[in-house]
C-alpha cells in the first residue's frame, strides 16, 4: 500500500535542499551563496492504527496530526466495555 493518509490524502512530496556557504553580510561577509542544491523527499509521519469504519475494527494508515486532531475514532480494547447499542450495531 502507498505512504497516503486516509483522511487528509496527505502523501511524500519533494522538494529541494539549499546548502549555503560564506559570511553573512551583516557579519562583514559578502553574503551567503548557495554551493549546492539538492533533491529530498518529505514525508508525513503516517500510523498504522485500527479504527471503526463502517462500524467495524479495520486497520487505516493516517497521519499523526489526524490522530490528535480526533479525526480518527478508535475500537474500544475490552468487549465488556461496550454499551448495548454499539454490540448490537457491532453485531449487526
Amino acid at each position: 500500500m502507498p505512504r497516503v493518509c486516509s483522511f487528509s490524502g496527505a502523501r511524500t512530496t519533494t522538494g529541494r535542499k539549499i546548502h549555503y556557504r560564506g559570511r553573512p553580510k551583516a557579519q562583514g561577509g559578502i553574503g551567503l551563496k548557495p554551493s549546492g542544491i539538492g533533491q529530498r523527499k518529505i514525508k508525513p509521519n503516517i500510523q498504522v492504527v485500527r479504527a471503526i469504519v463502517n462500524g467495524k475494527a479495520t486497520k487505516i494508515k493516517v497521519t499523526a496530526k489526524c490522530i490528535r486532531n480526533g479525526l480518527v475514532v478508535k475500537p474500544l480494547r475490552r468487549k465488556f466495555g461496550y454499551s448495548r447499542q454499539q454490540k448490537a450495531s457491532g453485531a449487526a
